[in-house]
């Protein structure tokens, strides 16, 4: 297993990551990701908050960082966290606990970069998913109606947002 940053010629496969995870919450959800516009993308790939996960050189796993995320976490937001969006994993790679190999590679990156906190947020009340990532390490820290949702994806738009947080800790140093 490795984890490193997307470069450019990544970007069909992360499109083709996008497009199978949008097609699998079609079937389980009524709400789902939009599709996501290529120059976002290629800035996050230029910034190098892009990340992939490889499993036998194959991309078995995706995601996008920052250090801001002001829209969603509101008065919440602060310097002190990274935030982790759009985690889309390889359907030939599901059941193999992929997020919380992200979250033991986001708490090293975490205090790599002085950050207390690893966040992420999802749409929608999905008792399932909840549980899943409680499982994989993260808080519940409940669900909230956003106040301003303007060029937010549509999913955020008449949705409760449920917010989640894992704590960078003394003991997780030990990382």
């Amino acid at each position: 297993m490795e984890i490193k940053n997307c470069d450019t010629n990544d970007i069909d496969e992360i499109f083709n990551l996008y497009k199978m995870a949008r097609d699998f919450q079609k079937t389980k959800f009524s709400m789902h990701w939009p599709e996501f516009d290529g120059n976002l993308i290629r800035t996050e790939i230029s910034e190098n908050r892009q990340w992939k996960l490889l499993i036998d050189n194959q991309m078995a796993c995706i995601w996008a960082i920052t250090f801001d995320d002001a829209q969603i976490w509101e008065e919440r937001n602060n310097n002190s966290s990274i935030y982790l969006h759009r985690i889309a994993t390889n359907p030939n790679f599901r059941g193999q606990n992929l997020v919380r190999k992200i979250l033991e590679w986001a708490k090293n990156y975490a205090m790599e970069n002085d950050k207390k906190y690893i966040r992420m947020d999802t749409v929608g009340n999905n008792p399932g998913l909840i549980n899943y990532y409680k499982k994989c390490g993260f808080d519940f820290l409940g669900l909230v109606q956003l106040k301003n949702t303007n060029g937010l994806p549509a999913p955020y738009k008449n949705s409760s947002i449920g917010l989640f947080q894992a704590t960078i800790d003394s003991k997780d140093e030990e990382l």
